[in-house]
């Protein structure tokens, strides 16, 4: 608060926070739900960062009618306005107008920011990956750097090692949402999962394109899921540096996901039974759950 006046009302960016709200109110509801028990002051940097990400991600997952070397001249054009946000702390553009204000009341480090429109770009000219260590790379640059940014926002003690959970945790929800998304992916001519590891289990694209559930499919699968499980458990540990009030978030993010994981498992781990999805309702319950552990 400067001079009295709360970051989000001072001068004239009242209307950029309340952009982001609106943004964050249709696109992600549940989100949404779980932002309202934030303290306000967090409450208000997450709806700056989640707009900022999600207008980040559109570019791409959102092309419009507009081609390649314009999708990526509309990429570059961003990221020097964000250069320039970080120069002078201000910006007039609608992702940006509110979230450089939080970045600057959380110090939010520019380098998440511009990692994750390197992620972005990644995925316009990358279609699969040789090896975990190139996905890893691209899962940090996509999620990790989502809950970097939010680690700030939520607060946090910790040091380093705290920002470590965050970045696995991250890596865990991007190979959720791939796992997840397997069959949406192969339409579009993309593979996340590793060329090495097809090859280790005996598996190769057409298999995933014909929706071939083979004996190698499913141990390729479990394979994935375990490791995705460990990724999660590993990222608990730095859950308790969270700030108390806002540590609720975090967990319930990790249950949800989690829930997706043990769908995939229910299937036996077969991905071509139709996107998995945990409903609305539980949701809830599940932020609920975790919201009311505050009062306990």
């Amino acid at each position: 608060m400067a001079n009295g006046v709360n970051y989000w009302e001072s001068g004239d960016s009242k209307p950029a926070f309340d952009y982001s709200r609106m943004i964050i109110n249709y696109h992600a509801k549940s989100f949404s739900f779980a932002a309202k028990f934030l303290p306000e002051n967090r409450r208000w940097g997450t709806y700056a960062v989640y707009n900022f990400c999600r207008f980040a991600d559109n570019i791409i997952d959102n092309p419009r009618k507009r081609s390649r070397k314009e999708l990526i001249d509309e990429l570059e054009c961003f990221r020097e306005e964000l250069r320039l946000a970080y120069k002078y702390y201000e910006s007039e553009h609608p992702a940006l107008k509110a979230f450089i204000i939080a970045a600057k009341e959380f110090g939010i480090p520019k380098q998440y920011a511009d990692d994750l429109l390197t992620g972005v770009e990644m995925d316009l000219a990358i279609k699969e990956y040789e090896n975990f260590d190139k996905l890893y790379l691209f899962c940090y640059r996509v999620a990790s750097t989502v809950g970097l940014m939010m680690t700030y926002v939520l607060g946090f003690d910790g040091g380093d090692k705290t920002l470590e959970y965050a970045e696995k945790m991250g890596v865990a929800m991007q190979l959720t949402n791939i796992l997840r998304d397997i069959e949406t992916d192969a339409e579009l001519g993309r593979c996340y999962i590793p060329q090495d590891e097809l090859s280790k289990f005996a598996v190769n694209k057409d298999d995933i394109i014909k929706r071939n559930f083979s004996n190698e499919m499913h141990n390729l699968m479990k394979f994935q899921v375990d490791r995705a499980i460990d990724y999660y458990e590993y990222s608990q540990a730095g859950i308790v540096s969270l700030n108390k009030e806002t540590r609720f978030a975090i967990v319930a993010a990790s249950k949800i996901y989690g829930e997706i994981l043990q769908k995939i498992r229910h299937n036996n781990y077969n991905p071509f039974m139709g996107r998995v999805y945990v409903p609305h309702s539980q949701k809830i319950r599940i932020l609920l759950s975790e919201i009311l552990k505050k009062f306990i």
